[in-house]
């Protein structure tokens, strides 16, 4: 806002220096000092020469009132004269140069086109301040509010609806991360409810095992056949605390992202399309090679802003870890599915640390340098298969391809 106030204050003082400017070019081009009755002498001059005196019409002047040859009183006059001297003889031309009326009508017509002018762009610049500018200068604060958690709060559309996508966006993101740290905040009740409720479940067993074992250390249980219960007891103890254990296990590593989906219908081209605008200047940016391959144009079943986040996590981390020098979108079809692979060069990943790839929190050897949370891939099978599809990893001429499965429509 201070910005547009510093042009607006520029704009304002670049109209008053060109009011000055105007006047002042007006008031110096005044018939006055121009002279122009010079103009009608001379012409009046060649007619006397010509024709006589009798041929000087004076109903066409504008500034020469008379004509007279010299006599009498010839330098008695009211008003302002010139003599020409014309075949030896003298002639005096009266002339009268106030024009003053017409000029400030002149001069009232310029100031008022200036002024409705200065008026209009004025006028802009301030419906642009006050419905535009004014307005968004208020959102400001909205990311740095949402970054601190002030979720609760919704955010108002004015009556112009200058922003109204814009704000509908903010709205969504923070209506969404609302609804994620209930959800987040659920989960860590449910979980913390689990783990409470398992650990007093495991005590029993555990109990049990300890007793157990105090009893065989002290020699309280002779006969062997008894010994035998006894092991075959701790044993399927242990077993059950192994199950609470995979419980737990289980209990952290899934359902840990809250990755809603929509199905819909989208066509394979507005896919494409969209990570070709993308991904075409980011990686000329990089001087990395990029190629979209062939493809049929096809209805696919799933929702399309997941399905660009599957390919673009795909191809961020083709960009990590490829040698960066080629990247490609390659397409194909498998029992009706149609296949998007990227594809890059430089695969410094080994064949045994395939099948974990898309496991969660899983980073391979090759991810040494690079920073990351190993999240990606597995958020990319995650999403893929709630849009009934699939995605999986093979090396192929020691090129990286990571294909996502879709559904048609």
């Amino acid at each position: 806002m201070k910005a547009f106030n510093r042009i607006f204050a520029i704009v304002a003082a670049a109209i008053i220096l060109l009011f000055a400017v105007a006047n002042g070019l007006l008031f110096r081009d005044d018939p006055n000092n121009g002279r122009p009755y010079l103009v009608e002498i001379s012409r009046l001059t060649r007619v006397v020469e010509t024709d006589g005196l009798e041929a000087v019409d004076l109903t066409a002047c504008d500034y020469v009132t008379a004509v007279k040859p010299f006599g009498e009183d010839f330098y008695d006059s009211h008003s302002d004269y010139a003599i020409r001297e014309i075949e030896g003889e003298l002639y005096r031309f009266d002339y009268a140069v106030d024009n003053s009326a017409e000029r400030g009508k002149q001069i009232l017509t310029v100031n008022i086109a200036l002024a409705i002018m200065a008026a209009l762009i004025l006028g802009v610049m301030l419906y642009i301040r006050v419905t535009i500018l004014k307005p968004f200068d208020r959102l400001k604060d909205v990311p740095y509010a949402l970054s601190k958690g002030n979720l609760t709060e919704p955010l108002k559309e004015g009556k112009k609806r200058f922003f109204g996508k814009f704000i509908w966006g903010l709205d969504m993101l923070r209506e969404n991360m609302e609804q994620q740290k209930e959800r987040e905040l659920n989960l860590q009740r449910d979980r913390k409810m689990l783990l409470l409720s398992l650990s007093h479940d495991i005590k029993t067993p555990l109990a049990a095992i300890k007793l157990y074992s105090q009893a065989l250390s002290k020699g309280l249980y002779t006969d062997k056949d008894k010994q035998l219960e006894v092991a075959q007891s701790i044993h399927a103890k242990a077993d059950e605390i192994e199950s609470y254990v995979t419980q737990i296990i289980t209990a952290s590593r899934e359902d840990f992202l809250s990755l809603e989906v929509n199905i819909g219908e989208f066509y394979l081209s507005t896919l494409v399309e969209k990570l070709r605008a993308y991904y075409t200047e980011k990686l000329a940016l990089i001087k990395t090679e990029f190629s979209v391959g062939e493809y049929s144009d096809c209805l696919l079943s799933g929702d399309f802003d997941r399905s660009v986040e599957v390919i673009q996590n795909m191809v961020e981390n083709a960009i990590k870890y490829g040698d960066g020098k080629k990247i490609s979108l390659v397409f194909d079809e498998e029992d009706g599915c149609p296949l998007v692979t990227v594809r890059n060069s430089g695969c410094s990943l080994p064949d045994t640390e395939l099948p974990h790839m898309f496991d969660s929190f899983w980073r391979g050897s090759n991810a040494n340098t690079e920073k990351g949370s190993g999240l990606g891939l597995y958020i990319c099978r995650q999403l893929m298969h709630k849009m009934n599809g699939e995605v999986f990893a093979v090396v192929q001429g020691g090129d990286m391809c990571v294909t996502a499965v879709f559904q048609k429509a």
